[in-house]
């Protein structure tokens, strides 16, 4: 009787990431709309695009316990974690409070932010 042979499973190979649609930029003035720091207006330190996060200063400031190295001591250090995007909105740049923001392409191809509030432009930090 012929032994039976198993093939082996060919590796799967996953997709990359998908990036989110971001309404806010690094750089922006943004407002917390929920959880523990619900209020706070700070500057957007770092966008994550892969998980759809965004690092705000001085916002949801988490401890972590450093353990020494060659180049660095030991100690605990305070840094703020990213929180999702839709817990923010940007601050509108003529009432000077939160805003939704709808895009529109300009008559030269550039997508420009637009305040839902007062209908003006939100100019893009660079």
């Amino acid at each position: 009787m012929k032994q039976l042979v198993y093939k082996k499973a060919k590796r799967v190979r996953h997709k990359p990431a998908p990036r989110h649609k971001m309404h806010v930029t690094k750089g922006d003035t943004v407002q917390v709309i929920s959880g523990n720091d619900k209020g706070k207006r700070a500057q957007v330190l770092r966008v994550h695009t892969k998980t759809g996060r965004v690092t705000v200063e001085g916002v949801n400031v988490v401890k972590k316990h450093r353990r020494a190295t060659q180049t660095t001591e030991a100690g605990i250090i305070e840094f703020p974690a990213p929180i999702h995007q839709s817990n923010v909105m940007l601050i509108d740049p003529k009432t000077g409070g939160p805003t939704r923001v709808r895009r529109r392409v300009d008559k030269d191809g550039t997508l420009e932010r637009i305040a839902v509030t007062s209908g003006e432009p939100i100019p893009r930090n660079r």
